[in-house]
């Protein structure tokens, strides 16, 4: 019997759409379109690297020291981020998901987050994908099962695929107002205008050799109510929507991905619904009351 280090690998396909979706963590291996790589996953004998397609439950991005206080109560997470001391990306990455619902077209995956150290809460999550003609929609749920209020951040860590060239050479659109200045630990300390300044992409330009692991804020809508960050380069057109449960996006050049090889070959777009370290900072934190749920959705889709 072949080890698969993701566990069941599920393909769901929709015209010339197809995805797999995997049982570590409930995220997503990979994603095309009429052979064309959209999504920029791993192989089905690799462990996921880098986040690649994988849910951030129950918080996005870091917690700073992995501490917080929630109503009187001073917490400690385990520090995922031993290098910057920072509790990083949920909870939820390396457990195995449960399939709870499954058509030809769509998957919905099922995990029950119970309490711990760091985190004495209870949640029920739901990740669906669903893929159709116009590409992928996911739509996360969580509910409060618990008898006390939770804290509670949920986000998502695609890479859009550049074929087979860096990310230098594509045109990017970010319909974002605002950025969090972050230290050297990604930490947030400051929210700043894009105004003359060279993370300005609301109009749509070239990345050149700029780094980017920027949280971007005050996004605009179109009139579905869906912001979309646009990634343009010589295999075509991608964009990564979110709804307005999702006001915050990470856009992150893959500069310090694992092996080197793989550097700058990807844009992250990470729908977030908090900011960085919003434990502490409560920018966007959700606060779950017991039987309460959470829904919002992301997606992705190419021109």
């Amino acid at each position: 019997m072949t080890f698969i280090p993701s566990g069941e690998q599920i393909e769901i396909t929709a015209g010339d759409w197809s995805a797999t979706i995997v049982e570590v963590g409930g995220g997503i291996r990979s994603l095309s379109v009429a052979g064309r790589t959209v999504l920029d996953g791993y192989g089905a004998e690799e462990m996921c690297g880098s986040g690649r397609g994988q849910l951030l439950l129950p918080w996005p991005n870091r917690i700073e020291d992995g501490k917080y206080t929630f109503e009187g109560a001073s917490l400690q997470l385990p520090l995922s981020e031993p290098a910057l001391h920072n509790a990083s990306h949920g909870l939820t990455r390396w457990v195995a998901w449960k399939v709870l619902d499954r058509t030809e077209s769509s998957v919905a995956m099922d995990y029950a987050l119970r309490p711990q150290p760091g985190y004495p809460f209870g949640l029920d999550l739901r990740a669906t994908f669903a893929l159709d003609r116009s590409g992928l929609t996911v739509t996360l749920e969580s509910t409060n099962v618990g008898p006390s209020r939770c804290p509670f951040g949920a986000g998502a860590h695609p890479y859009i695929a550049c074929g087979d060239v860096l990310v230098n050479s594509a045109t990017l659109s970010v319909p974002a107002d605002t950025f969090l200045l972050a230290n050297d630990r990604q930490i947030p300390v400051e929210r700043r205008c894009v105004d003359e300044t060279e993370l300005d992409f609301r109009h749509g330009k070239g990345i050149g050799d700029l780094v980017l692991d920027t949280c971007y804020t005050g996004l605009s809508r179109d009139a579905d109510g869906r912001a979309r960050v646009t990634l343009r380069d010589e295999s075509g057109t991608t964009s990564v929507w979110m709804d307005d449960q999702f006001p915050f996006v990470m856009v992150f050049s893959g500069d310090t991905v694992k092996p080197e090889s793989r550097r700058r070959r990807a844009l992250a777009v990470e729908p977030m619904t908090c900011a960085p370290n919003a434990f502490n900072s409560g920018e966007g934190l959700l606060v779950l009351e017991p039987g309460q749920t959470f829904k919002g959705s992301w997606g992705v889709t190419t021109d």
